[in-house]
């Protein structure tokens, strides 16, 4: 994967865990234990993701077990009374389903966790049908390259494009993901771009610059 940036297809799980919308309570319990996964998508007949069902939405079957809504003191506890009351995937599953798709970037993934406060998110295609799933454990994979694949990634396509015609003035070393650079650049205002392409190297944790410009 050198030089390209990380797609998650590239670290997805492609076999997954998917229940119908017609499935029971029972069976999603049954699959969500049998599969130790603790979410799953909701498939329409046709494959496509129409939403995710979690242990959270089976809790309130037992939460409100015997309630009435008369019971309930807060207007927003009436949804959690609707799915203690529901008997399949389609009327339990949180909707829209929030997906991704297999070209999107690393980032991207982790942006549309942070931003909707899930652990994983179904893959679809163009047509919303169902190819994988991604969890937050899968965009950290990024991490566990090692330091010397860092640094060659740095050296061959940061700092060599620096140089296109001569031998490279600064150095390049990788401690824990952490890349350090030192040496000479050809300008000195190119400091602020290089941190961001080596940022951008998948695995790097941080950028420590250690450059001066040109000798003159």
């Amino acid at each position: 994967m050198h030089g390209t940036r990380r797609t998650v297809s590239d670290v997805m799980t492609r076999t997954v865990v998917a229940v119908s919308r017609t499935a029971p309570y029972k069976e999603i319990a049954r699959t969500l234990s049998r599969w130790k996964v603790s979410a799953m998508p909701v498939l329409a007949g046709e494959g496509r993701v129409i939403g995710v069902v979690s242990e959270a939405d089976l809790l309130p079957k037992e939460e409100y077990k015997g309630r009435e809504p008369a019971d309930l003191a807060r207007p927003e506890q009436l949804g959690d009374l609707a799915k203690a009351t529901a008997g399949t995937a389609e009327d339990l599953m949180s909707t829209p389903a929030i997906t991704v798709h297999a070209d999107a970037t690393l980032a991207e993934a982790a942006r549309a966790m942070a931003l909707k406060h899930v652990k994983r998110l179904p893959v679809v295609d163009s047509e919303g049908k169902l190819v994988g799933i991604v969890s937050r454990s899968d965009l950290l994979k990024v991490y566990l390259r090692s330091d010397e694949d860092i640094a060659r990634e740095v050296r061959d396509e940061v700092v060599a494009r620096l140089f296109p015609h001569r031998r490279p003035t600064v150095e390049v070393q990788v401690d824990e993901g952490v890349v350090t650079l030192s040496g000479r650049l050809p300008d000195a205002t190119m400091s602020p771009l290089v941190a961001r392409m080596v940022r951008a190297v998948e695995g790097v944790v941080n950028v420590d610059l250690r450059l001066d410009g040109p000798e003159s």
